[in-house]
C-alpha cells in the first residue's frame, strides 16, 4: 500500500480520486487519453432498468464557475451495460468499478443493483436517490429519511457488495437522511449530487434549459459540497465519499480533512478530461507541502476551534 492509499468499505484503493458518475461515460472513451488504470476507480454512467433517451434538449447550460445539466440519465439500460459496456471496459480497466444505479421505484432500484451485482468487475453500488420517486408523487427518494432508507433496504436485501447511497443537497436535512441510510444497512454515503439551479436567455427571456432547471455543478459548489460532506462524515460510523466543485489535489485533500475516504471528481472533467491524470500526478507534492505522510491518516482530521 502506498502513501496514496485507501481502503473504501473493504475494498483497496490506489488513491481515493474517483471520476464521477455522469462525466466520464464508461470509462473506455477516456482510456484514449490515459491509461485509467491509474484511478482508484471510477463510477460509471448512472444505469437504470429500461433503457432512457434522456430530456430534450438544450439540457445543458455555462455558468460562472459551473454549469447547469438536465441530461436526464441518458443511457442504454442495464441489460445493455451488462452486455456491451461492461465487456469494452474490461479490455482497458483492470480494477474494480462502481456501478451508479437510478430508479424511478423502490422496485426498479432493486432489480437493476441486483443484476449489477453478479458482475466480477462491480466493486461497489453507488445507488443515486435524487430520482423521482413515481409512486410517491414525483419527489426525490432522496429528500426523505423513509423514502432513502426504504431504497437501501431493498437494495441490501438482492446485493452482496457494498452499498454507497448518494444523496441530493437539496434537502433542508442531509444529515437526517444519511443516518437513516446507516440504519437500514449502507455501507456508505457519497455526496453531494449537484445542487438546483437555472439560467434565462435574455434574447428570447426563456430559460435556457428546455427543463426549465437542471442540476449546478462545478467549482462554485465546493464551498457547499465541503460543509455537507464534514455535516455527515461527524454523524455517521460509516465511509463517506465527498464531491462537488472538486477541481485540484487541493481539494482533494480539503475533501478528506472534512471526512471523505474517497473524492469523486466531476464537472472538472468535461473541462478537461486530463483533469483526474493530474490530481492524481499532484498529490504527491501537495502531501509534502503539508506534511502529510499518508493521505489515509487525513480522513476526518479537520481541527475545529
Amino acid at each position: 500500500m502506498g502513501r496514496l492509499s485507501v481502503n473504501l468499505c473493504g475494498i483497496d484503493m490506489d488513491n481515493p480520486v474517483i471520476p464521477a458518475s455522469g462525466t466520464f461515460g464508461y470509462g473506455y472513451e477516456f482510456n484514449e487519453w490515459y491509461d485509467i488504470n491509474l484511478l482508484g476507480t471510477f463510477s460509471f454512467k448512472g444505469t437504470t432498468r429500461d433503457p432512457r433517451f434522456g430530456n430534450p434538449t438544450p439540457r445543458i447550460a455555462e455558468c460562472t464557475s459551473g454549469m447547469i445539466n438536465a441530461v436526464g440519465l441518458q443511457n442504454p439500460g442495464v441489460d445493455k451495460v451488462i452486455a456491451e459496456e461492461l465487456p469494452k471496459l474490461k479490455q482497458c480497466f483492470h480494477k474494480p468499478v462502481m456501478a451508479n444505479v437510478s430508479g424511478f421505484s423502490v422496485e426498479d432500484y432493486a432489480y437493476t443493483c441486483e443484476r449489477l451485482d453478479k458482475e466480477e468487475q462491480v466493486g461497489w453500488l453507488e445507488v443515486n436517490v435524487s430520482c423521482p420517486n413515481v409512486h410517491g408523487g414525483g419527489m426525490s427518494f432522496g429528500t426523505s429519511p423513509q423514502a432513502a432508507a426504504e431504497v437501501t433496504k431493498a437494495v441490501k436485501a438482492v446485493t452482496t457488495k457494498p452499498v454507497i447511497v448518494k444523496l441530493s443537497p437539496n434537502v433542508t436535512d442531509i444529515v437526517s437522511i444519511a443516518k437513516a441510510c446507516e440504519e437500514a444497512g449502507a455501507d456508505g454515503i457519497s455526496l453531494i449530487n449537484t445542487l438546483l439551479g437555472m439560467r434565462i436567455d435574455l434574447r428570447t427571456k426563456r430559460p435556457v434549459i428546455k427543463n426549465t432547471m437542471g442540476g449546478f455543478s462545478g467549482p462554485a459548489i465546493f464551498p457547499v459540497a465541503l460543509r455537507m460532506v464534514y455535516q455527515v462524515a461527524q454523524a455517521v460510523k460509516i465511509p463517506v465519499v465527498g464531491m462537488g466543485g472538486v477541481s485540484c489535489a487541493e481539494d482533494v485533500v480539503e475533501m478528506m480533512l472534512a471526512g471523505a475516504t474517497a473524492v469523486e471528481v466531476g464537472a472538472q472533467n468535461l473541462v478537461d478530461p486530463m483533469a483526474c491524470k493530474k490530481i492524481i500526478d499532484d498529490l504527491p507534492a501537495v502531501m509534502d507541502k503539508y506534511h502529510i505522510k499518508n493521505l489515509s491518516d487525513i480522513i476526518g482530521g479537520v481541527q475545529n476551534g
